[in-house]
């Protein structure tokens, strides 16, 4: 008999249509006509530097705040809110401490269902721990089980605000594993905001910078999964992207310099950086 993760693992991904967005602060408007579009199954990372304005799209993609002007769409439908459908990560796991391990993952579950949550937790790696309080985890555990959390109700679009900010080095590699690997399985789409931009090069089928409210670059990843990070390939696109997110000054043609790489590069022809880029 198949899983109910199997079985479920056909289910699309949401579409978004993004369509001359705004929002406004008061007098302060933060987002300026954002026009984006993703479709079902696709894994999207937002970067650009603090108060650029991708956490408020992606609080305004969840519903959880209004937009001012534009249309937002969601298969086909008006963006109305949060759906059930839906589920946000945020940096901070928001684990209950009062409850056990289990008990966070199966929140808003019918106790009918309280096997998918045990199912769920163990496809995160963490079916050992389910009876253990969240304080006995480490950052990257509860995490997972933030993770495992979101899983549990299979939703269509998953939403990821800088969701392993705060995890060290190699925790948070596994994390991105982790994610990449459910995300394949599962068919979900994905949207992540974060400001490691070889974080976003690892995950992305298209990397979108953020600049003052604007879309300042649209940059699908051409690379092969999975990604190797120490290939010459992926150190020259995470170049290329730090490069814009920066400002730097460069030669203009370099992200389609870039590309014309990506596609036959071999991953050992040459040394990569060993610079792990932030912004």
């Amino acid at each position: 008999m198949q899983s109910n993760a199997t079985e479920h693992a056909a289910l699309a991904g949401t579409a978004l249509h993004i369509e001359h967005v705004v929002k406004r602060y008061g007098d302060r408007e933060v987002l300026h006509g954002i026009d984006l579009d993703i479709t079902p199954g696709e894994f999207v990372v937002i970067v650009g530097r603090s108060g650029c304005g991708k956490s408020t799209l992606l609080r305004l993609i969840a519903g959880l705040e209004g937009i001012d002007d534009g249309h937002l769409r969601r298969d086909g439908e008006a963006e109305d809110g949060l759906h059930d459908d839906a589920r946000v990560m945020f940096q901070d796991a928001r684990l209950l401490p009062w409850k056990k391990v289990l008990d966070n993952v199966a929140l808003g579950l019918p106790k009918t269902q309280r096997a998918q949550a045990a199912e769920v937790l163990a496809q995160v790696g963490l079916a050992e721990r389910a009876g253990e309080w969240p304080a006995r985890l480490s950052g990257g555990q509860r995490q997972r089980v933030a993770l495992a959390r979101a899983l549990v109700h299979r939703p269509r679009l998953l939403l990821l605000d800088e969701p392993l900010g705060a995890l060290d080095a190699l925790t948070r590699i596994d994390m991105q594993n982790l994610i990449e690997g459910l995300w394949q399985r599962l068919g979900f789409t994905a949207v992540l905001v974060t400001h490691d931009v070889a974080e976003a090069v690892a995950l992305a089928d298209r990397v979108v910078l953020i600049e003052d409210g604007r879309i300042a670059l649209d940059e699908r990843v051409d690379l092969p999964r999975p990604r190797h990070r120490g290939s010459p390939a992926f150190a020259r696109l995470e170049e290329a992207i730090l490069n814009r997110v920066m400002q730097r000054k460069s030669d203009p043609d370099e992200l389609t310099d870039v590309r014309s790489h990506t596609a036959w590069a071999s991953p050992f022809d040459v040394s990569a950086t060993s610079v792990r880029w932030a912004v």
